[in-house]
């Protein structure tokens, strides 16, 4: 992890790892992970959760991209790893196709979140890495009772 407090960096040959310490328990920081009232918190515009395996996994991240996939191991608390990809025809990564795992480490009274995001092509790395850089921050400040602010990467709404 960094000195700051932000997110560490490693990167194997198919996969991203990233940490970040919350100032949250990790019964606190779970339900950001599975309710997608929480999820939108920090990422997305829009979330459909179900968190079980085999539930789906559908984050609108930013108004025009879509992530999706499948939950395939929930432990309350400790760990949730979920299957990723992108919606669209032609995606070069599809909807299923990677997999996120993430393991909440408890760390005094606060949380280490661990994510690894897996099986990415080498042309996919760099984009989910600078991904999880900009949103486990925003993560950090929802999940300890913060506002982390409007998401600068989300599509403007439409005024009504």
């Amino acid at each position: 992890m960094s000195d700051d407090g932000g997110a560490a960096v490693a990167t194997s040959p198919d996969a991203v790892v990233r940490e970040v310490r919350v100032a949250a328990r990790p019964e606190t920081v779970f339900p950001f992970f599975t309710d997608p009232a929480r999820m939108v918190l920090w990422k997305g515009v829009e979330a459909d959760l179900d968190a079980r395996p085999g539930g789906i996994y559908r984050v609108n991240v930013t108004g025009r991209e879509v992530a999706r996939g499948q939950y395939v191991e929930v432990v309350p608390n400790r760990r949730v790893v979920f299957t990723w990809g992108w919606e669209g025809a032609g995606s070069p990564l599809p909807p299923g196709a990677s997999t996120v795992e993430v393991e909440l480490i408890p760390d005094g009274d606060g949380t280490i979140v661990r994510l690894t995001h897996r099986d990415l092509p080498a042309e996919a790395q760099g984009a989910h890495a600078e991904g999880w850089e900009h949103f486990l921050p925003r993560l950090a400040v929802a999940a300890s009772g913060a506002d982390p602010g409007p998401d600068p990467w989300a599509a403007p709404r439409a005024a009504n």
